[in-house]
């Protein structure tokens, strides 16, 4: 049984979604008209449905607002074809502003498109047999499959199945179709269209975004708690029998408003393979029919879960799916990152993980990261793309006869295959935010190399130089880059100002803290020296730093913090 709603207190998202179920708005209508360099501000709702958001380079604000859009695709897995490179490849340098951006959801951002050229890139990317649709929007989002073949052979079944659940959870709109393949503004006005309903999403979609994950461990480089649905795989040698489901996980939140905060998700279960997609649909209908749709900073499933707890949910899954939930299958974790440089695949192959600085492939004097990843799709058509949800990009199924002339090919344009990056920069990731990005407060992509560099310094005057720090950063309290699972997380709240987070692990199994509420970027050594200087002197053996802070630094933090609340005078009661 739904949720009863008020229509009155319906957000504004909710009553254009209810309008309009297709999803059409005027978009095609827009993209026709020179005179237009803009959409609308309800269509700026309904294009990221598509895929689509309307930007402006604020780099360039005192100038004139300039209208731009990011658009992003829908990789399933972040697996991509050769040919399927070449053709992002080409859009990058005709539409975009020459870079792509490798997202964590394995998918490509392209940066910097005019109203223009952005029929034109959509509708490319379908012919290569790839999309845009549901890569943003109130719907299930690009789905992530952990990408590197060294644990078991069963991972080509965990792609097979996240194919399949992208499959049964896409919207079927026909608006998409119309605008991108056919250039033809969908009919508003017929009934067919003004009537239609989405067999799976219903007239209005779910109340926010929803994100999917598959992860077999011992790796969990999807960061799988973090999802709002994550499978968890269980193996029987190389054979995929079941998953272990987690569900409610979230990381956005908004400063200043507590009841806001990243959750992770909770593990409910066991399940066989065999329902998958009833399982995935149950988790996806019950954020349908119970995710607060009056105010989408608590429209996400994890709040549902939070509140109506974990033993309601579980057996709302059971009699949505009809089966029962069994014990969770023991498992573990031992990582969230990539295994980097040339490695052996299970069935013979080699395969080649590259670092990407914080996912932004592009050409720079000595590094010609795009040129050189344009000449490998070229020269060998039988590898295959894979990007990481650690910004990273994976070539694989390499045979051992090419692997010579591909590392020729990369050193040629000065790509590394060994020791692409130090242990700090390695373990790193950021979001785009300034100059593209609407939301950011800070800087965040342009900034955090800058910063590790001074960490680097730092960790060398201490005596900790080339120990593992997992650091990211984003420009806003969104947690695109995932730092509330960092060990150490900058998160923007001014122009050159972030909160700090510490205390994540290695194992993407725990949130970090917030540890300071406002550091200046130009404080950052002060900040930063006298900590790294006690878990030098203070850690256990091998102690990571995210695990120190856990036991010694944020207790600290925690009971000062404390203290000083009490030690306040008690606010005397207004007439």
């Amino acid at each position: 049984m739904s949720a009863e709603i008020d229509p009155t207190k319906l957000s504004k998202n909710e009553l254009l979604k209810q309008r309009i179920p297709t999803l059409a708005g005027n978009i095609a209508a827009t993209l026709a008209d020179p005179a237009l360099d803009k959409f609308s501000e309800d269509d700026e709702q309904f294009i990221k449905f598509h895929g689509i958001y309307q930007q402006d380079d604020r780099d360039l604000r005192k100038t004139g607002k300039k209208y731009i859009v990011m658009i992003r695709g829908r990789i399933p897995g972040g697996v991509m074809t050769s040919n399927q490179w070449k053709v992002f490849d080409d859009l990058a340098s005709t539409h975009g502003n020459n870079t792509l951006r490798i997202t964590t959801r394995q998918s490509i951002q392209f940066h910097g498109v005019v109203k223009s050229g952005l029929g034109s890139l959509i509708k490319k990317i379908n012919e290569s047999l790839l999309s845009t649709l549901a890569a943003c929007g109130d719907v299930n989002r690009n789905i992530t499959v952990s990408p590197t073949p060294i644990y078991t052979k069963a991972r080509a079944e965990v792609f097979a199945d996240s194919l399949r659940v992208m499959d049964a959870l896409a919207p079927t709109t026909p608006a998409y179709h119309s605008i991108w393949v056919d250039n033809v503004q969908l009919n508003l006005d017929d009934p067919v269209n003004t009537g239609f309903v989405d067999p799976l999403y219903g007239q209005t979609y779910l109340p926010r975004k929803f994100k999917v994950s598959f992860v077999t461990p011992p790796s969990n480089d999807m960061d799988v708690f973090t999802n709002d649905l994550g499978f968890i795989a269980v193996t029987e040698g190389d054979r995929l029998v079941g998953y272990n489901l987690a569900v409610g996980g979230g990381l956005g939140r908004s400063h200043g408003n507590v009841q806001t905060y990243p959750r992770l998700a909770d593990v409910l279960g066991y399940f066989p393979r065999e329902k998958l997609i009833e399982v995935a649909k149950a988790v996806l209908t019950i954020h349908r029919d119970f995710g607060d749709r009056t105010n989408r900073k608590h429209a996400r499933l994890k709040y549902v879960v939070q509140e109506r707890g974990v033993e309601w949910v579980r057996e709302e899954i059971n009699r949505r799916a009809g089966l029962t939930i069994a014990p969770v299958v023991p498992f573990k974790f031992t990582s969230t990152g990539d295994t980097y440089g040339w490695n052996r695949a299970l069935d013979g192959s080699n395969f080649l993980t590259l670092f990407v600085q914080t996912g932004r492939i592009k050409d720079v004097e000595g590094h010609q990261m795009k040129t050189a990843l344009r000449q490998v799709a070229e020269k060998f058509p039988h590898f295959e793309f894979r990007l990481s949800g650690n910004q990273n990009v994976i070539i694989a199924n390499i045979p051992e006869a090419d692997r010579a002339a591909l590392t020729a090919l990369l050193a040629a344009n000065g790509v590394k295959t060994e020791n692409q990056a130090s242990v700090l920069h390695a373990a790193s990731m950021a979001c785009p935010s300034m100059p593209t990005c609407g939301l950011g407060l800070a800087e965040s992509e342009r900034a955090l190399p800058g910063l590790i560099n001074r960490i680097e310094k730092l960790a060398v005057e201490i005596g900790v130089a080339g120990e593992e720090i997992i650091i990211r950063s984003t420009g806003c309290p969104n947690g695109c880059a995932r730092p509330y699972m960092a060990e150490i997380g900058f998160v923007g709240k001014a122009p050159g100002k972030y909160q700090l987070w510490l205390g994540g692990d290695v194992s993407g199994t725990r949130l970090n803290q917030v540890f300071k509420e406002t550091i200046k970027e130009a404080d950052l050594e002060i900040e930063l020296r006298p900590l790294l200087t006690r878990w030098k002197a203070e850690r256990t053996t091998g102690e990571r730093f995210g695990d120190f802070a856990t036991r010694v630094l944020l207790p600290e933090a925690i009971a000062a913090a404390a203290a000083v609340a009490a030690a306040k005078p008690a606010t005397p009661p207004t007439s």
